[in-house]
């Protein structure tokens, strides 16, 4: 089995403790920034980052959808890990200043991919469909926190 990783990243004009109190926000904001990708959204514990316990289903394609249970930790300041208890993908947000009232939010997802031709086609292209998906959520971030700067 080969490790797969998405990452993808946006420059988020707004200053990165917004920005990250935005995204560990999972009781109110998070479940406003996910596409119609994600279904099911409940918090199940906590609702404010570390100790969060969230579920979602994720559908990335019109045939895998993924049941997700996961654990929200916050291990370093600015970094938000989500380790999924029925499978071995974890999904780190790190969001860190980019200049002034600028942040810069990177969101990258790794897992376990499966074996043979089924795998090659999962490392080629699971990467890209998953990192169009965390653009959606990470323009739908900025949107959400750049609305409320200056007011």
């Amino acid at each position: 089995m080969a490790q797969v990783e998405a990452t993808t990243e946006r420059i988020i004009a707004a200053d990165a403790e917004t920005v990250f109190d935005a995204l560990a926000d999972y009781s109110g904001t998070r479940a406003k920034l996910l596409p119609e990708h994600f279904s099911e959204y409940e918090v199940r514990e906590g609702g404010d980052g570390e100790g969060t316990l969230v579920h979602w289903k994720l559908q990335a394609t019109s045939k895998r959808v993924r049941d997700c249970l996961l654990e929200v930790s916050e291990p370093t300041d600015g970094q938000l890990v989500e380790k999924d208890r029925n499978s071995s993908m974890v999904t780190t947000w790190t969001v860190t200043p980019a200049g002034e009232g600028r942040s810069r939010a990177v969101v990258t997802t790794v897992w376990n991919g499966a074996g043979g031709i089924g795998g090659f086609f999962e490392k080629t292209f699971a990467p890209k469909g998953l990192a169009r998906i965390h653009d959606l959520v990470l323009a739908r971030l900025a949107a959400e926190v750049e609305a409320g700067v200056g007011k």
